[in-house]
């Protein structure tokens, strides 16, 4: 089992963008899904977007459809989060995921890697 570090977190206003990056290391496979999530304080952990291996399939939650995009690049091990018009409701520490199980996308405990997590902060 590999590791994953994000960057990219940090604060904008209201409107602004943001990228995460998420580095995968020491895997001796290329991991089926990679996915990001976000946890804001008080509240569970939520599936953002996850994309496939070979980028073949990416999958969104509504609210932030055709404001984030996720990409992947396997040359380089990273998958990104490109996040534009961003809200308050955004902030929240975001967290890559990677190697999905029998579950579904956003389903956190189907996850068998995390990094440790980057904070986005939007402010109005």
């Amino acid at each position: 089992q590999g590791q994953l570090v994000e960057s990219g977190g940090g604060s904008v206003q209201a409107g602004g963008s943001l990228r995460l990056s998420c580095v995968a290391s020491g895997y001796t496979y290329r991991p089926n899904y990679m996915a990001w999530f976000r946890q804001a304080p008080g509240k569970e952990r939520e599936g953002v977007a996850a994309i496939s291996a070979g980028s073949i399939y990416t999958y969104y939650a509504d609210s932030v459809k055709g404001r984030f995009t996720i990409s992947r690049d396997s040359a380089k091990n990273t998958v990104y989060l490109q996040m534009n018009s961003l809200k308050p409701e955004d902030t929240a520490t975001y967290y890559c995921a990677a190697d999905l199980g029998r579950g579904s996308w956003n389903q956190a405990h189907e996850y068998n890697s995390w990094g440790q997590g980057t904070q986005v902060t939007v402010s109005s």
